[in-house]
Order: structure tokens, then C-alpha cells, then sequence
């Protein structure tokens, strides 16, 4: 039997004490390609980036996860074009960047040849692709020939295509202050029947909405009658815009008022949409707050513990999967730089590489009791045996009780100097006894190895 864990009287003061049971093994496990990025479309006009020339991002996404998916899309998408030929000329930018389509509206071309360095990327780093097409001012007959190459050039590494990017907010913007969910499906189907009259085999993903849940339901009404759909899209933002005053570090922590409360019906239209179109769900676009983050909280560790659990909440509900938007030097991109000036690891990045670990797992049932609502905890099992995670947002450390014979022992953390640094992230492996009381530090994420006593 484990010895009891013994903190002086100092560290008791400043510890919450709570209690925790594992429940059953639930119908849910984590996909290979649970992890994603997502980057402007407008990035492919700079065809060098995606590239295995571009070693230390290959680099980068390989340590991040050996399987995952690119997502190219954003508000950029809807002035980008495509051409067979290679753009002549000094490329419009060496980085793009989040968002930023709010002042780069033209110039931004798709190339064959940055479609073929993009497979070149792909192959190298493993991951596989969601790729978006430009409904707000482009054309079906545009979308088909632009279809026809993406899908010759990236093959098997497509995953499917999205036509439109947040047409949700197409209204006033690209068309009348009149249009809805009946006027995109209109256009969708019509875009649809262009492209698979050119390319048969494509396959689709949608509708890749901003927050207007009707679209979301519309698409999955319509999603059975096309075999080739085969994945429900929409994106997540936690806070934003940027400029907004309540984008701030201590609600980036607080318990995701977006999935609780008012926002609480949010999660049973995606369950109802899944349910109708009998198709798995995933959140391709999102991050802590829009418009490319805040500094001094997108760029922090705040926004790594934010992450570490928005990702597991996602997974412990049975989520597809989670990418997580970014490019350029935004505030919230979890990976910064450019190839000439090189790249950083965000925060973010670490985050991210924490919930990998849970990927090919098997979600088990949690009981937490006692605690605050900023602390989460999660349970999986796989060929390590079960692990349990235990995210503390709070200022205090935390005893943790296993109930049912059960003791745990640190295997991994994720910690920084202070919850706003914006360096010395560490994700480390941790080497301690099994004991039935478990102890998580003040803002961080841990995992305990669980066994029986």
C-alpha cells in the first residue's frame, strides 16, 4: 500500500482538497487525427511555405503530432484565387497571417506548384488536409477547376473540401442583409453539382459557420442526401473579438462560457446536427479570442491551459477533432515566424502537444467532487493502462483523493514561471510514487499513471 502523502501545516493553508472517482469506459475514443492547425488559404500564395524546403515548420508539426490535419480556409479564402500557372513576379508576402484578410483583399493566388510543395508537406509531416473554397466571390465553375487540381495534386492527403468559410456572415458582406441558411444551402448544392461533375470522387465538409446554428442544422438536413459529405464543421472562439474588454486572462480561464449556461444549447444542436446527418462532427477553425489574439493573453500560458482543456472537453465528447487557428506572428498562433527570421513555439504549441498524448485513447468517466468550477478532469485508457488528468486554472495547489482503491503517480506536467510568462513552458515527464492522494500544483496540467492498490 501507498504511503500517505504529508505536507506541512504552510502547505496545507494553500492546498483545495478534493475528491475524485472513475467511472465506466465510455463509447469514445480519440482520433489519430484529433489535432490540427489552421492557416489562412491565402498562405499558398507564398508556394515555399508549405514545403519540405521549409525544414524547421516540418520540423515543428512533426513534433507536434505524427498524425494530424491542415485546415486552409479563414476570411481569406473568399478573395483567393487559383491559377494553373505559377505567379509571376516577387511573392505578396513571405508570411501571411490570422485575420488578415480584414486588409489584404487582393494578390492572394493559389498556384499548382504551391499545391504540389503543400503535398510535399504533407507527406513529410504525415497530416492530411481540409480544404477551403472561395463561395463569397468566387464562382462553381471556378470551384470545380480549382477542385479538379487539389484533388489530383493532393491525393490521398485530402481530407475534403469546404465550400465557403463562415457563410454566416456572408450577409451585408458578400450578399443582402436578407440571406439565411436556405439561400447558402441553395448555393452549396449548386457549387456541389458543378464540382462533382468534374471531380466525382471529391468529398465535402461543412457548412464551416461562424456561430449561426441554423446553418449548422440546414446542412445537416441536407447531408444525407450526399454520400460524399462526410464530416460537420463550424468554428469555436472562447473570447473576442481582441479589442473587446472582456477578452481578458481571467475569463480566457474561466469555465467556457460559450460551452456552459446560455451557451449550453450550442452543444445540443452539434449533437442533434450529428445525429441527423449521421456524421462525426469537428471544430475547424477556433482559439482563444478572434481578430488574432490579445497580447498578454492569447500569447501566454494562460492560453496553454486553456487549450491543454478546451482540447479534452472536445474529445471527451467524441469530437472528430480541433484546429486551432493561427500563421504569421498573431498573437494566438501557436506556432510564429517566418522562414527567414525563423519559428517559435507558442504556449499554445505546448497546449496542443499535451492533448496528443490522449490520441488513440479510450475515454473513461469522471466524478469530480469538491472542487472549483476552474479545475477539470479527465480519465483515459490505452496501452499505457489509465491516466488521469487533472487541470488546475486556480491559484492553489490541489490534493486530489482517488476513491476505490485506486492510486496515482505523476507521470507528466505541463507547467510555466507565472500563468501570464510568455516563455519557459515546460512539458516534462515526471517520475513519482504511487500514492492514493494525488497533488496538482497551482496553474498547471498533470497526468497520474492509476492503478489499483
Amino acid at each position: 500500500m501507498a504511503a500517505a502523502t504529508r505536507w506541512s501545516a504552510a502547505e496545507q493553508s494553500n492546498i483545495s482538497q478534493v475528491s475524485l472517482t472513475i467511472g465506466s469506459v465510455l463509447p469514445v475514443s480519440v482520433p489519430k487525427e484529433f489535432v490540427g492547425l489552421s492557416y489562412e488559404s491565402a498562405q499558398l500564395a507564398n508556394p515555399e511555405f508549405f514545403s519540405v524546403k521549409n525544414k524547421e515548420l516540418v520540423r515543428l508539426f512533426r513534433e507536434l503530432a505524427p498524425n494530424g490535419n491542415l485546415r486552409l480556409g479563414g476570411g481569406s479564402s473568399e478573395y483567393t484565387t487559383y491559377s494553373d500557372e505559377a505567379v509571376a513576379g516577387p511573392m505578396p508576402f513571405e508570411v501571411f497571417g490570422p485575420d488578415t484578410s480584414k486588409t489584404a483583399k487582393k494578390g492572394t493566388v493559389t498556384s499548382a506548384l504551391a499545391l504540389k510543395n503543400l503535398r510535399g508537406f504533407l507527406d513529410a509531416v504525415n497530416w492530411s488536409c481540409l480544404y477551403g473554397l472561395n463561395l463569397g466571390q468566387g464562382t462553381a465553375e471556378a470551384a470545380a477547376h480549382e477542385t479538379a487540381a487539389v484533388q489530383r495534386i493532393l491525393g490521398p492527403r485530402l481530407l475534403a473540401f469546404q465550400i465557403g468559410n463562415e457563410p454566416d456572415s456572408f450577409r451585408n458582406r458578400f450578399r443582402a442583409a436578407s440571406y439565411g441558411p436556405a439561400d447558402f444551402i441553395a448555393e452549396w448544392e449548386r457549387f456541389h453539382s458543378a464540382i462533382v461533375k468534374v471531380t466525382p470522387q471529391a468529398r465535402f465538409a461543412g457548412p464551416d459557420i461562424s456561430n449561426k446554428l441554423p446553418y449548422l442544422t440546414a446542412f445537416a438536413e441536407i447531408a444525407p442526401k450526399y454520400p460524399d459529405v462526410v464530416l460537420l464543421t463550424s468554428h469555436y472562439y472562447a473570447m473576442g473579438p481582441a479589442s473587446s474588454p472582456e477578452a481578458t486572462l481571467d475569463n480566457l480561464l474561466s469555465p467556457y462560457p460559450k460551452l456552459t449556461t446560455l451557451k449550453r444549447r450550442d452543444l445540443h444542436v452539434i449533437a442533434e446536427a450529428q445525429a441527423t446527418a449521421h456524421l462525426p462532427y469537428r471544430m475547424s477553425e477556433g482559439n482563444s479570442c478572434w481578430d488574432g489574439g490579445k497580447a498578454g493573453v492569447s500569447d501566454t500560458f494562460a492560453s496553454a491551459l486553456w487549450c491543454a482543456d478546451y482540447m479534452l472537453q472536445c474529445a471527451a465528447r467524441g469530437w472528430a477533432g480541433v484546429n486551432l487557428h493561427g500563421g504569421g506572428n498573431g498573437y494566438y498562433t501557436p506556432i510564429a515566424g517566418a522562414p527567414s527570421t525563423g519559428f517559435i513555439r507558442r504556449p499554445e504549441y505546448f497546449g496542443i502537444k499535451f492533448a496528443q498524448r490522449f490520441v488513440g485513447t479510450t475515454v473513461l468517466g469522471v466524478t469530480l467532487t469538491g472542487a472549483s468550477p476552474l479545475v477539470d478532469a479527465f480519465a483515459f485508457e490505452s496501452s499505457r493502462g489509465r491516466e488521469l488528468v487533472l487541470i488546475n486554472k486556480t491559484s492553489q495547489d490541489l490534493a486530489c483523493e482517488l476513491g476505490d482503491g485506486i492510486a496515482g503517480s505523476l507521470v507528466l506536467t505541463l507547467t510555466a514561471p507565472a500563468i501570464d510568462a510568455k516563455e519557459g513552458v515546460r512539458l516534462a515527464a515526471e517520475h513519482g510514487g504511487f500514492d492514493r492522494v494525488i497533488k496538482a500544483q497551482a496553474y498547471s496540467a498533470s497526468v497520474f499513471r492509476l492503478r489499483k492498490q
